[in-house]
């Protein structure tokens, strides 16, 4: 990395990173001043963008490969996209990933929501009800309903999909290798939460499915603005958007673009979890190892 673009990376994170803490907690002399903001943290924070990606022509693209991964939650490094699961008693400048990316398309900050990591079939709140939450009707509201009478709240029963729920997210990036730069970078694409389905989650089947797929460029403001708990300073959190695309998680290769229809490592490698792991490694190790080749005389 060369000292100008170190200096720029240093200059954006440290512009970014003032206006994570909690605002005016040393200054207030009573718990309502507390994130009452200064004239000038405003202003900072309504210049405060995401970093705009660099344009990259078709040209300079030398050689390219999509892979899809899994980020389990159940690893320690994840924690920052899995939780607050409880936010009762926290703050609202804190909520967990799946909180921000379903609260901001309900309120029409992300627009576009898709049914698969291709984005080809667009789906609307409406279409994905039925995927984040329940509404069952117990045997005395079924009683109600059947003789006429109106069902009282009390016997409708609601299940909705909370934070606590899900289980990892699977992620679409490009690996790619920019010959004008002489370097192999990232790029990504698209994020879906995934859970088990809404409709058995309480009788024990684990199966995963994904709940919806968000085209990433188009939730990067919304990801830039919600802050991720940062354990090793508080006083500087980080957000989503810089988490995701600095890569800082642990994922899992579980597919790649491959000539049989972009076919799933599991679908070829069968009830074997260990192989399973070596084939992703695999796949990881030859993406590594292509920049590596380039610079062999």
């Amino acid at each position: 990395m060369s000292w100008r673009r170190f200096l720029v990376f240093s200059f954006a994170i440290g512009l970014t990173g003032a206006t994570y803490g909690q605002a005016n907690i040393l200054n207030a002399d009573s718990p309502e001043e507390i994130g009452m903001k200064s004239e000038a943290k405003k202003l900072v924070e309504m210049n405060d963008k995401p970093l705009e990606y660099g344009y990259v022509g078709d040209r300079d693209v030398l050689w390219s490969k999509n892979v899809w991964e899994i980020i389990d939650l159940d690893e320690r490094v994840n924690f920052p996209y899995y939780y607050p699961i409880d936010t009762n008693n926290i703050g609202n400048n804190r909520r967990s990933l799946y909180d921000v990316l379903v609260s901001s398309i309900k309120n029409g900050k992300i627009k576009n929501i898709y049914a698969d990591s291709y984005f080809n079939e667009k789906r609307t709140l409406n279409d994905i009800r039925a995927t984040l939450s329940k509404i069952d009707t117990t045997d005395l509201g079924i009683e109600q309903y059947n003789a006429g009478e109106e069902v009282d709240q009390q016997f409708i029963d609601r299940r909705d999909l909370g934070s606590a729920d899900i289980a990892e997210y699977h992620i679409r990036g490009m690996w790619y290798f920019d010959k004008m730069q002489g370097e192999l970078r990232y790029r990504l694409l698209g994020i879906a939460p995934v859970a088990p389905d809404v409709n058995f989650i309480d009788s024990g089947q684990t199966d995963l499915v994904e709940l919806f797929w968000v085209f990433y460029p188009d939730a990067r403001e919304v990801l830039h603005e919600a802050k991720a708990f940062n354990g090793a300073n508080t006083a500087m959190s980080l957000s989503f958007d810089h988490l995701l695309n600095s890569r800082r998680f642990d994922g899992l290769i579980y597919k790649e673009d491959n000539v049989q229809g972009d076919r799933e490592v599991d679908e070829y490698i069968s009830e074997n979890a260990f192989m399973q792991l070596l084939e992703s490694q695999r796949i990881e190790e030859q993406i590594r190892n292509f920049e590596q080749d380039m610079w062999n005389y």
